[in-house]
C-alpha cells in the first residue's frame, strides 16, 4: 500500500521498490513506474498501485474420480504481474487518493481467475483417473497440469500475469476412504511387525535353548571332572593308606625284629648271668663243702645278723634257749666223740 501524506490541497505519494504505481490526469499519463515519489492533486488524479513482486496464492478445491470418490485438492500457485499498464486495464488497481487503499479488490479478481483455471484443468485430469491411480502418482500430473494450463491460459497472458511455479501441497480422500485405504497398509505393516516379533522371539528362544544346553553341558562336564576327582580322590587316599600300611608294617616288622634281637640279647645275657652265678654257686658251694657243720650255722647266723634291722635290746627267754644249748649240746658231744675214737 503507497505512503500517502496529506497536505491542504494537494497529496505526496511514496511508493515501494515492489509497487508500480500509474498516475493519469485526465486520462494522460503523468507518473508510471515503479519506486516513484511525487505530489498530485486528489481532484484530478487518478491513482492505480500494481504490486509486481511475486505473490502465493493457496488453491482449495474438490474434484471426483473415475471411480466416483470425493477428493480435495490442496495447491499453491506462484505468479506475479509483468505488464502493470495492461493489468491497471483489465483489472481495477486504483487506489483512494486520501488513504492510498484500493477501491475494489484486484488480487481477489485475479486469484479467483487463477484458482478456477487451475480447477478446470485438474478437474478433467482427475475425472479419467481412478482414485488409487491419483492416490499414487497424482502429486506430480495434477503439479504439471496446473503449470501447463496456467501457463499457457490466453487470459492471463493479455491480463498481464505470469505464472512462475505451482505446488500441490496434498490430495487427499474422504476421511472414511482414506482410513479404508491405509487399513490394508496398516495389517501388513502389522503383520511384518508381528512377524518382526515372532522372528525375534523364536531368535531368543533358539539362544535360550542354547544357553540352557550350554549350562547343561558346562553341569554334566562338571559333574564328570568332579567324579573324576573323587576318584582321584579316592585313588590318593587308598595309595595313601597303602603307603601307611606299608610303613606301620615295616615299622612293625622293624620294631618286632628290634624287640627280639634285644630279648634273644637279654635272654642271652640273662642265660650268662645265670651261667656265671651258677658257677659262683657251685664254687660258693664247693668252698662250704668241706668246713663244718657248725661253723655253717655260725656263718649264717653271722649273715643273717648282719641282714637284720639293728636290734636295741634282745631277751632270750629260757624256752627259746632250752632247745638250742639242747641241739648245740648235742652237736658238741658227737664232735667229741669221733676225736675221742682217733
Amino acid at each position: 500500500m503507497a505512503d500517502i501524506t496529506r497536505y491542504p490541497m494537494t497529496r505526496h505519494l511514496r511508493g515501494t521498490p515492489t509497487v508500480h504505481v500509474r498516475h493519469l490526469i485526465r486520462g494522460k499519463v503523468a507518473h508510471d513506474g515503479t519506486g516513484l515519489s511525487f505530489f498530485f492533486r486528489p481532484l484530478s488524479a487518478v491513482l492505480s498501485e500494481v504490486p509486481v513482486d511475486d505473490r502465493e496464492l493457496a488453491v482449495l478445491f474438490h474434484a471426483r474420480t473415475a471411480d466416483f470418490q470425493d477428493l480435495t485438492v490442496q495447491a499453491s500457485v506462484t505468479f506475479r504481474v509483468v505488464d502493470p499498464a495492461t493489468a491497471c486495464a483489465r483489472l481495477d488497481f486504483s487506489i483512494d487518493p486520501d488513504t492510498g487503499r484500493w477501491r475494489g479488490a484486484p488480487l481477489d479478481q485475479l486469484g479467483g481467475m487463477l484458482t478456477e483455471t487451475a480447477q478446470q484443468q485438474v478437474l478433467g485430469l482427475i475425472a479419467a483417473s481412478p482414485l488409487a491411480t491419483v492416490l499414487a502418482d497424482g502429486v506430480g500430473q495434477v503439479r504439471d497440469r496446473i503449470l501447463t494450463a496456467l501457463t499457457a491460459d490466453p487470459r492471463l497472458a493479455e491480463t498481464g500475469i505470469a505464472v512462475v511455479g505451482a505446488r500441490v501441497v496434498a490430495i487427499r480422500p474422504e476421511p472414511e476412504i482414506e482410513k479404508a485405504l491405509r487399513t490394508p497398509a496398516r495389517e501388513q505393516i502389522q503383520q511384518e511387525a508381528d512377524r518382526a516379533t515372532y522372528e525375534r522371539r523364536a531368535v531368543a528362544v533358539q539362544r535360550e535353548r542354547a544357553i540352557a544346553e550350554n549350562e547343561l553341558q558346562n553341569q554334566i562336564e562338571l559333574s564328570r571332572r568332579e567324579a573324576e576327582l573323587v576318584d582321584q580322590r579316592g585313588a590318593n587316599a587308598r595309595r595313601e593308606a597303602e603307603e601307611a600300611a606299608a610303613a606301620d608294617r615295616i615299622n612293625a616288622e622293624a620294631q618286632a625284629d628290634r624287640e627280639l634281637r634285644l630279648a634273644r640279647a637279654r635272654a642271652a645275657g640273662t642265660q650268662a648271668l645265670g651261667e656265671a652265678k651258677a658257677a659262683a654257686e657251685v664254687l660258693h658251694v664247693s668252698a662250704y663243702r668241706d668246713v663244718p657243720h657248725a661253723t655253717l650255722i655260725a656263718l649264717a647266723a653271722q649273715e643273717l645278723a648282719g641282714n637284720l634291722p639293728q636290734i636295741g635290746s634282745l631277751v632270750l627267754a629260757p624256752d627259746l634257749l632250752a632247745p638250742v644249748l639242747a641241739k648245740l649240746g648235742g652237736q658238741a658231744a658227737d664232735v667229741q666223740q669221733p676225736d675221742a675214737q682217733s
